[in-house]
């Protein structure tokens, strides 16, 4: 693993993959707020000091581990429309994914369908293989996310795994290998 960098700007046809700043919040809190976006993730809306928090939590991903988590901007408009990227939150899992790197993506619904997810993490994931050195990465779907199941397919993630997340919840852990 790679200390102390910060997250680098990368760009795709329609996307620019940035560092989270404070001006972030409002789209953020938003976001993380919509039950539309939250029901497969956790099932409950955060709430604004739950999704400060979690900006909070990016830089330092990037700072202790090296890799951690951008947010999107649409190039056509300027527009916030999500986050993604890689991070180790230390789950509570049934499966050990200890050490390995977990791509996350979460879109807000105005981009919902248009493959935003998937050039993002295309991009993300590029990233990853060409400077982390780490075998593989993981991520973590819940079942009935078939949208994110998809996602995670095209990104040449496979060989599910069912595991209990934090003692109470259904989750698939899937896998690519370095290179996918």
């Amino acid at each position: 693993m790679s200390e102390g960098r910060e997250a680098p700007r990368l760009e795709t046809e329609r996307l620019i993959l940035r560092a989270t700043r404070a001006d972030d919040f409002e789209p953020c809190a938003q976001l993380w707020g919509d039950h539309r976006v939250t029901r497969h993730i956790g099932g409950t809306p955060s709430t604004p000091t739950e999704s400060w928090a979690r900006m909070l939590r990016f830089p330092g991903l990037w700072a202790l581990l090296g890799y951690g988590y951008w947010t999107l901007e649409d190039k056509a408009d300027d527009r916030f429309c999500g986050q993604v990227g890689f991070a180790d939150f230390k789950r509570e899992l049934t499966v050990d994914i200890s050490g390995v790197p977990e791509a996350g993506w979460v879109l807000s619904p105005h981009v919902h369908g248009r493959g935003y997810a998937t050039e993002a993490m295309t991009a993300a994931l590029a990233w990853l293989d060409g400077t982390i050195d780490a075998p593989r990465s993981c991520c973590l779907i819940d079942p009935e996310n078939a949208a994110s199941i998809r996602v995670a397919e095209k990104l040449g993630y496979g060989d599910p795994a069912k595991a209990m997340l934090s003692g109470k919840a259904d989750t698939l852990v899937f896998w690519r290998p370095r290179g996918g």
